[in-house]
């Protein structure tokens, strides 16, 4: 009997000519476009300088900033007043005034004052801005060397890429089961199981199951992906990033279910699952890293099974971890999939 409800969902989904497609290119253009476009950098910010000075060190310091590609110098105004007035007409972001005396102050060995104003509109753009430039301006007195650990060359695409690979796993393991079975509600074919001795286990399971494969195709699509287009590879076992794909998986489709057996409608699950999503995703420390937040948002994030696996995914792809040091998020996931999958079973109810 599960083999034959397994053929009917692999069926199903090669009759809908649409949803195969939708698998194919969803993990295709998030790979793609989300790397380039989801990354917290801040690059090519307009700097308006006013250079009271107009000294060899002055000329120094406008040069380097703009060989830094963080900057982009767009106005020399004549006075503070008119650049503000490129601040208020958005065609600088940065105000840089270095004052009149500048060079001789460097020569008398006194720290140099400059005036930095910055729009503050955008705060992590103003924040970030700020913090780029106090490091251009900033006397180097003592001579450092930095090595930056897992990713050093800061590239911000290291950092997401894995963490992307838990999205797409979200999307089509989590929304696919749930809209499976409310959309057989809709179209009555639900009923003709309801009258057969099918438990509520195997019918639990024969959901489950294709989109498990479908899961494992679209990480191993993505894994591909990622060593083809931005020459990323785990540090780690591969072996390791399969097995917490698969209890990932259960927790997200164990999801699936539990909405669509408490939803009436397609549009009903869908509007649950998602509100479930936008949860999990901003508080799943993938624009925003967890430390960061405030304190009763960091407890909130334990309840929260992405947090999870986007840590292993990080962990293995950056460290190299190994089984025994993702233990812990593997044992928490663990008991989110049995809990989960539980629920899924036992709010099935086969008579309406």
């Amino acid at each position: 009997m599960l083999r034959y409800l397994i053929e009917k969902e692999f069926k199903q989904l090669k009759r809908n000519s649409f949803l195969p497609r939708l698998i194919l290119m969803f993990p295709v253009m998030m790979m793609l476009v989300m790397p380039w476009a989801a990354t917290l950098e801040i690059e090519n910010l307009r700097i308006a300088i006013i250079d009271n000075d107009h000294s060899p060190s002055s000329q120094r310091l406008v040069h380097q900033i703009e060989a830094s590609r963080y900057f982009q110098l767009t106005e020399t105004p004549a006075t503070y007043k008119e650049g503000m007035v490129t601040i208020e007409k958005d065609e600088a972001d940065i105000i840089l005034e270095i004052p009149r005396g500048f060079e001789k102050e460097q020569a008398n060995g006194r720290p140099a004052s400059t005036l930095v104003a910055v729009n503050a509109v955008n705060g992590t753009k103003g924040g970030m801005g700020s913090s780029y430039l106090s490091q251009i301006l900033s006397p180097q007195s003592i001579s450092t060397s930095v090595r930056f650990q897992f990713n050093p060359h800061l590239n911000y695409k290291v950092f997401m890429v894995p963490a992307l690979m838990t999205m797409v796993l979200v999307m089509l393991c989590g929304f696919l089961p749930a809209l499976n079975v409310v959309g057989e509600k809709e179209v009555g074919t639900i009923e003709q199981i309801n009258v057969t001795p099918v438990s509520r286990f195997v019918f639990t399971l024969s959901k489950l199951i294709p989109y498990w494969l479908i899961g494992f195709l679209v990480l191993n699509l993505c894994i591909g992906l990622a060593w083809l287009i931005y020459g990323i590879v785990p540090v780690g076992s591969l072996f390791t990033i399969y097995l917490a794909t698969l209890v990932f998986i259960l927790v997200v489709s164990g999801l699936g279910l539990i909405i669509s057996n408490h939803s009436a409608t397609m549009q009903q699950a869908m509007f649950v699952m998602w509100f479930c999503m936008l949860i999990f995703i901003l508080m799943s420390g993938l624009f925003t890293p967890i430390s960061s937040m405030p304190t009763w948002a960091q407890c909130i994030t334990y309840a929260n099974p992405l947090r999870y696996f986007m840590e292993i995914m990080r962990m293995v792809y950056l460290k190299g971890s190994g089984i025994g040091d993702i233990m812990s998020q593997l044992c928490t996931l663990g008991a989110f999939a049995t809990g989960l999958y539980c629920w899924a079973i036992y709010s099935y109810r086969k008579q309406q």
